[in-house]
């Protein structure tokens, strides 16, 4: 069994050492947040955090991450109050969201290590594809979230954190079908 630390819980996966860290965190681990893309470490939409690094959860196997502490997008922050969420969303930095995971982990790795990238830093620490082309939005998104970690910005409100099931299901008004007259 291999262990290692994933959104900051011990997790021990009964699986083959030469998996992906990628399929024991969707399959196993049930974090569909990291998203398959490619599977040869193009695309970036698999990025993880290891150990505070940004990699391609495709490219590490789970013998490479034995004993570990893994990061992916739904540990980030659970309420979605992280610098880079909340600047990506307010500069309108997302279409489809396929590969929003991994860029949002590209990024908060780096800030972590450099709280006021420059542009071509950004760039550079951005490998990730994205087919709806968000990339012009990109490097306003990443400098405005390294303002927000180093409290230099305040985002006035951050992104709803989701709607509880149950008050979605209350929201909704049931179905109703137009009544049918009885037959006489």
């Amino acid at each position: 069994m291999t262990a290692l630390t994933v959104n900051r819980r011990p997790v021990r996966f009964a699986m083959a050492p030469e998996t992906p860290l990628l399929w024991a965190l969707r399959d196993a681990a049930n974090l569909t947040g990291t998203k398959y893309g490619c599977g040869n470490g193009d695309c970036g939409a698999c990025m993880v955090l290891v150990d505070g690094a940004a990699l391609r959860s495709c490219l590490v196997t789970l013998a490479e991450a034995e004993g570990r502490v893994v990061t992916t997008i739904e540990g980030l922050s659970a309420d979605r109050s992280h610098p880079v969420q909340q600047a990506m969303v307010a500069e309108q930095a997302i279409q489809c969201g396929f590969c929003t995971p991994g860029i949002v982990i590209a990024a908060a790795a780096l800030i972590a290590r450099n709280a006021d990238p420059s542009e071509e830093e950004i760039v550079a620490a951005i490998p990730n594809l994205c087919r709806c082309g968000v990339y012009p939005r990109l490097v306003p998104a990443i400098r405005r979230a390294a303002r927000v970690a180093r409290r230099a910005e305040r985002i006035s409100a951050a992104p709803a954190p989701g709607i509880d099931p149950r008050d979605a299901a209350a929201a909704v008004p049931a179905l109703r079908l137009p009544e049918e007259k009885e037959a006489p």
